[in-house]
């Protein structure tokens, strides 16, 4: 069996690139995939991480993530698994940490912990995801919640990526704490970084921008189970 490979893509010419943005079009809900050529600076961007998994030549799957040396956080864009049984979700898994371990150090800090925009199936309408069935939500939210990840206690919306000012619902902003015992996070840390992640979009929903508002009123937003 060949060694899985854990490969950063940095410009959109990359074949690799076009195997994983293709997969991601048969995968996730159309409002949550960039346009092919606008992925160009994305991709060109130090702090943005584009990492496929590579399978006798293959993309299997593919996460992209960044760290914020600023705010010693990271935020995971998305993670996508192709095929089931190869243990995909574990190799990037692992490897991501490692990096982001490896990022902090750099910075001279312990990683504080990881926002991740996770679906609520229980409320979302229902999405297939290409009928991969380790990408169904519901498996998802429990792995998530087995690796740590706890729902912000706000109502979460988010500017769909097709930047045309709409309201994205059914998603949960959720953070995954290095410490275990973290209960709350500050507000202002979740204003600045969401005002941060969010900045390439210029066309914000309303919906959006009063829920940011709401947030800048507040202390501490409460950590709780997914």
């Amino acid at each position: 069996m060949s060694k899985m490979e854990y490969r950063r893509i940095t410009n959109i010419a990359d074949p690799m690139f076009a195997k994983m943005h293709r997969m991601m079009q048969e995968v996730f809900p159309p409002e949550e995939v960039l346009e092919y050529d606008l992925w160009k600076e994305p991709l060109e961007d130090p702090g943005i991480r584009v990492f496929v998994a590579v399978d006798e030549g293959n993309v299997v799957g593919a996460t992209e993530y960044r760290y914020y040396e600023d705010f010693n956080i990271a935020m995971t864009d998305f993670t996508m698994i192709g095929k089931p049984g190869l243990g995909i979700g574990r190799f990037l898994w692992r490897n991501r940490q490692e990096d982001l371990q490896a990022l902090a150090a750099a910075n001279g800090r312990q990683l504080f912990g990881m926002f991740a925009e996770i679906y609520d199936p229980y409320r979302a309408e229902e999405h297939h995801f290409g009928g991969v069935k380790p990408m169904d939500p519901y498996v998802r939210r429990e792995v998530l919640s087995h690796l740590g990840y706890k729902r912000l206690d706000v109502p979460y919306v988010h500017p769909s990526w097709n930047n045309d000012g709409e309201a994205v619902e059914g998603l949960d902003l959720c953070f995954m704490p290095t410490d275990d015992n973290v209960s709350e996070l500050p507000a202002e840390l979740v204003v600045r970084f969401l005002r941060r992640y969010y900045s390439v979009l210029p066309n914000k929903p309303a919906a959006w921008l009063a829920m940011v508002e709401s947030l800048e009123a507040r202390d501490k937003v409460a950590l709780l189970p997914i």
